[in-house]
């Protein structure tokens, strides 16, 4: 018997120690619960750290009288020990996944539960270096488990105690079921039973001791995305004389998949693109102590989106969206969070991770990759200790799973000729060239470079997008402003280039939601990632979102961009409308502008401005509406504010970069291979270094400033200066030498 146990229990943050006694001036909260809801997503990295206590009384009256009782937790991040009248009872390392606690022996008529939760940094449980908030606490359900002594294993992994491996073989589809069992008798049965919807499709019935079945399933409805994302329910009953023992009621999906090197990813023989986003999910105040609407509500909004595929970013996700994924039909990429450092001691803690993943979500139809790791090589990708670590876990994971492929999500500045690269089966890079560093149309030659030099390897891009970060916005959208626009203009770039590459085995946007990253102080808001393509509160759907519904969507919709545009100060100015529609006609006060066509499903208007002028969009019986005005004066509520905390951050309006000369937005390395940018990065090197500047003579170059290799130089020369740069010079430095950069022309060498 299953009994959720969420309800008041007493919780603590400056609590030393575990209570003796029911505290009654502790806070009183519901689970799912966490106590980083607030200072982890306010910016300032400052969030508290450390151990936390959950404590409330059992009762033995109050629970089923079967022999054996275990505490079940859904997700604590990111340690935790059980304590039951004081004595130790458990501990476990890792907050994304379920875990038990067997307390039978334990037990009185009357029990204290305590559980000590830890999120304070240390060098042994992943992860504890990357971009999001690791939140504290018990932020999934707890449950009380009651069971006989024969029941489905309840100590392996956190695991059901059920595995379905359904393999299609040609109309028919063979199904090995394998069941774990604690204390089977002789006496005792395994019934068996498959049905489709209320009707049975099979039956078995076997000894206690025969835990591994077969069945056929005859012309099977196959599960085939989200086209039709069928679902077999089997139920598995331990009996005795007649009577329930134990149960389990597992779905599954029958389906057959490939990835080819040359044309992508196959579903059940026919192609079948995989274009969709990562999610991560936390939302504000309650970071991720999620409830099931909350899970409703992102699922909607991916599927309304068009998405086809949905990487877990970067741990275990809860069950219930695993369940929504198999009902909706995503294909799923599931990873642990081994990620951005490799460190020596942490290895064992992969391996435990990556068999909680496999075992808890093998009976999941809609994941088909396991992913070993996110950018682990920022460092290097040398250390033969970390490479090591994913030789083991690639050969766990096929040997737990031989039916799904493994993969990794690489950092761009990992050279893709490194063995770590080629470990597993597929392998995808994570590019923000037109962001962080490079240009919008590298992302393409990256790939094709890629292709071309290992075809046989299936390449897909795991990461890119860029930041939208508020009611920013301009006519004239460049890298780096965190508008809205920039944003727009940067996905109909990338859309083009990588949905017309069809052996791009995947492509995943970072990300669908904002999300939230206490280290973070960038758009004018701190504490927050912006690159969703809806924000962190679901509300609003950026102009981005809209790019991919019109090229991943069948149902007829058009779409205005920057409706939050509204003043602007040309004369004529471009609006942009998305459509799935062939066809595009807009009105401005009722004057048609023409009817445009589109094979990439972007239209692009340009419109006189004089006053108010009243915008439709017509495609097919769709329609969309809008307003912008005239003003004389560019709407300062569109500039992105500067960040009261951080006093030198630099906005992108602030800056001067006249055309043909350089500027803080220029590359280091383009800059520097001009003779009088040379000077001027040697300088900027010597401030951050906290050198004495000279007079720009050749004695004064030769400064204290570090020297780095030729990989971390060749890195950096990527880089902007801004943003290498930025926040280790104050900010008037910083302008001044953009200025100097504004005078070298780029011509000149």
């Amino acid at each position: 018997m299953i009994k959720l146990w969420n309800k008041a229990w007493h919780f603590s943050k400056t609590a030393l120690d575990i209570p003796q006694d029911l505290p009654v001036d502790w806070e009183v909260v519901n689970l799912p619960h966490t106590w980083n809801g607030k200072d982890g997503q306010d910016g300032g990295n400052d969030y508290h750290r450390g151990t936390c206590y959950y404590t409330k009384k059992l009762r033995k009256e109050d629970i089923s009288a079967e022999k054996l009782v275990y505490l079940e937790f859904q997700a604590a991040n990111s340690s935790a020990d059980v304590y039951v009248n004081g004595r130790h009872a458990g501990h476990h390392d890792g907050g994304y996944s379920t875990w038990r606690v067997n307390i039978t022996d334990l037990l009185a008529d009357e029990n204290l539960i305590v559980v000590a939760v830890n999120n304070a940094p240390n060098a042994r449980v992943y992860p504890q270096e990357a971009d999001f908030t690791f939140y504290g606490g018990l932020y999934r359900n707890v449950s009380v488990i009651t069971v006989t002594e024969s029941h489905f294993d309840l100590d392996y992994y956190g695991g059901p105690g059920v595995e379905v491996t359904p393999v299609v073989n040609g109309s028919d589809a063979e199904v090995d079921v394998q069941v774990f069992l604690t204390g089977a008798l002789p006496s005792q049965q395994i019934i068996y039973r498959v049905k489709a919807a209320d009707q049975i499709v099979s039956e078995q019935i076997t000894a206690a001791d025969t835990t591994r079945v077969k069945f056929t399933i005859s012309k099977a409805h196959l599960w085939n995305g989200r086209k039709d994302p069928f679902l077999y329910a089997l139920e598995v009953r331990l009996v005795e004389n007649g009577k329930e023992l134990d149960r389990r009621d597992v779905k599954f999906g029958c389906r057959s998949f490939k990835v080819d090197p040359e044309k992508g990813f196959f579903l059940n023989g026919e192609s079948y693109p995989l274009r969709g986003v990562n999610r991560h999910q936390d939302r504000p105040e309650i970071g991720n102590a999620l409830l099931p609407e909350h899970q409703n509500e992102d699922m909607d909004l991916i599927c309304e989106m068009g998405a086809t595929t949905i990487r877990l970013a970067h741990y275990q996700h809860d069950q219930y969206f695993l369940d929504l994924c198999d009902e909706r039909g995503m294909i799923v990429w599931a990873e642990i969070p081994y990620i951005a450092c490799h460190m020596v001691g942490g290895k064992d803690n992969t391996l435990s991770q990556m068999r909680e993943l496999v075992i808890q979500n093998y009976n999941h139809p809609s994941i088909m990759f396991w992913g070993l790791s996110n950018e682990i090589t920022i460092l290097g990708a040398d250390d033969e200790d970390m490479v090591e670590n994913h030789r083991i876990l690639n050969d766990m994971v096929h040997e737990m799973d031989p039916t799904r492929l493994t993969t990794l999500a690489v950092i761009k500045d990992c050279s893709i000729d490194k063995e770590y690269v080629h470990i597993t089966d597929v392998v995808s890079y994570n590019l923000y060239l037109g962001w962080y560093v490079g240009e919008t149309y590298e992302n393409g030659i990256f790939m094709d470079e890629f292709h071309e030099k290992f075809p046989n390897k299936p390449i897909g891009l795991s990461e890119y997008g860029c930041e939208a970060a508020g009611n920013w916005h301009t006519s004239t959208p460049g890298k780096g402003d965190y508008t809205e626009d920039y944003q727009a203009y940067y996905h109909e770039e990338l859309i083009k280039q990588l949905f017309v590459r069809p052996y791009i085995w995947a492509t995943h946007v970072w990300n669908m939601f904002d999300f939230g990253s206490d280290a973070r102080a960038e758009g004018g808001k701190e504490g927050i990632n912006h690159k969703g393509l809806v924000s962190f509160d679901r509300k609003y759907k950026k102009d981005a979102f809209y790019a991919y519904k019109a090229w991943l969507t069948d149902e007829p919709f058009v779409h205005i961009c920057g409706k939050r545009y509204v003043d602007r100060v040309e004369e004529v100015t471009r609006v942009t409308v998305y459509s799935n529609q062939p066809e595009v006609e807009l009105f401005a006060d009722g004057k048609s502008l023409g009817k445009q066509n589109s094979d990439v499903h972007f239209f692009y208007f340009d419109v006189p401005l004089s006053g108010e002028t009243s915008l439709v969009a017509k495609a097919g019986k769709c329609e969309d509406e809008s307003l912008i005005r005239k003003v004389d004066v560019f709407n300062e509520d569109y500039r992105m504010k500067q960040l009261k905390e951080v006093g030198d951050i630099i906005n992108w309006f602030e800056l001067t970069a006249p055309d043909g000369y350089f500027s803080i937005n220029d590359k280091v390395g383009d800059i520097a291979s001009n003779p009088q940018g040379a000077l001027i990065i040697q300088e900027i090197r010597n401030i951050a270094a906290g050198a004495q500047t000279g007079d720009g003579s050749e004695n004064s170059q030769a400064s204290s400033a570090p020297q780095m290799d030729a990989k971390m130089q060749e890195m950096v020369n990527r880089l902007t200066v801004r943003r290498v740069f930025a926040g280790r010079i104050p900010k008037e430095k910083m302008l001044e030498l953009n200025t100097a950069l504004n005078k070298i022309k780029k011509t000149d060498k």
